[in-house]
């Protein structure tokens, strides 16, 4: 199995931005340690984990505001960690926005030039390309008090991009919007990255939202790399029980190794072993809930494999069903079923008799 800190690296063979060893300290407590990390030109990046894992340390010494305990961060080849923040061709935009109440829209989407002098020409032509690229062009002479949660975020985000930078960096960029605005904007963010080429460096603790959005994620664990891969690749081929876990819903069957197989306390299940792993190591089999069938009886496919259980608990969602079923060790197993019909109804009940089957390739053994 590949090293985490260097697994997925497709960025290219120069990378825009590398994190080359860093570590950060704040007295006794380790924040961040030993990463490396290449991001490529025009990469939708998402730095992902659970609160506390280090990625919103790792991105503020990407803007300036902290500095690493040691390491080097290197931007087009340069390190970048003496330079102050101002001079980096980076921005940040953060969560919180940090609008100015007193300014219009557009008084707030200039501040970075004028703070740079910039001509008054210049400056109307930027805020006015901001604005269409936002689709706020008649939004220049608003109050930031009149505006949306969804036009606040918009505006905060014109105003990072006004002076071009190589790097855009998002700190939870959404958290304030609700579900749906959310949504949206995950899309628009998106269109428009794809429309700059510029970069974006995204931090979220939301798995949905580093799904949508990102080329690429990082995945971090107490303040190191856990997993660096395609969004697919990460979910569908986790390289730890940790990431299988964070990422999505899982069930993890422990077992030991054999021929073409994982032997468990239900029953021997057929799965593709991977290199490295010896017979009798002890390994577990991750299964995604839409992965599995389940069937009043036992499926007749010789491929499958299949364990029984009895329906403990169902869970409505709307667009799917969720079931939990409880199996002989007294373990649960969760199954996804999509609400085809009209009515979407429970094909089964509490208390049901049922079987759960799945394909050979549908698992994925973990050996850690």
């Amino acid at each position: 199995m590949a090293d985490a800190a260097t697994q997925g690296q497709t960025a290219g063979d120069t990378p825009l931005l590398r994190f080359e060893g860093i570590g950060k300290r704040f007295g006794p407590v380790v924040a961040v340690e030993a990463f490396t990390l290449d991001i490529g030109q025009g990469e939708f990046f998402a730095l992902l984990g659970p609160s506390g894992c280090g990625k919103t340390t790792l991105l503020r010494m990407l803007a300036g505001f902290e500095t690493p305990s040691e390491g080097r961060i290197l931007l087009d080849g340069d390190d970048i960690v003496a330079v102050p923040p101002h001079r980096r061709p980076v921005n940040m935009m953060f969560q919180s926005y940090a609008l100015f109440p007193h300014l219009s829209v557009a008084g707030n989407i200039a501040f970075g030039l004028r703070q740079e002098k910039a001509g008054k020409a210049e400056i109307a032509e930027r805020v006015t390309e901001m604005l269409a690229l936002v689709r706020m062009p008649d939004f220049g002479r608003r109050r930031v008090d009149q505006l949306s949660g969804g036009q606040r975020q918009r505006v905060a985000l014109a105003r990072a991009l006004i002076k071009r930078p190589r790097v855009l960096l998002l700190d939870e960029p959404m958290a304030a919007l609700d579900k749906k605005l959310r949504a949206e904007t995950q899309f628009e963010l998106m269109e428009l990255q794809r429309k700059l080429g510029t970069t974006f460096v995204i931090v979220t603790h939301d798995q949905d939202e580093a799904m949508i959005v990102a080329d690429r994620i990082a995945v971090m664990e107490h303040g190191r790399l856990a997993q660096v891969a395609a969004p697919s690749e990460i979910y569908e081929r986790p390289n730890s029980r940790w990431v299988a876990d964070f990422i999505g819903e899982v069930t993890l069957i422990e077992g030991m190794l054999a021929d073409g197989a994982i032997e468990t306390g239900l029953g021997r299940f057929r799965a593709a072993i991977p290199s490295g792993g010896k017979k009798r190591d002890t390994a577990w089999l991750a299964l995604r809930p839409e992965k599995l069938r389940i069937d009043a009886q036992r499926p007749t496919g010789g491929e499958l494999n299949a364990v029984a259980g009895t329906v403990f608990e169902i869970g409505y969602r709307g667009d799917m069903s969720i079931y939990k079923v409880r199996l002989a060790d007294r373990s649960l197993m969760k199954v996804a079923l999509a609400n085809t019909s009209a009515r979407g109804q429970a094909s089964f009940g509490i208390d049901d008799l049922v079987w759960l089957s799945w394909p050979p390739e549908a698992g994925w053994v973990l050996t850690r």
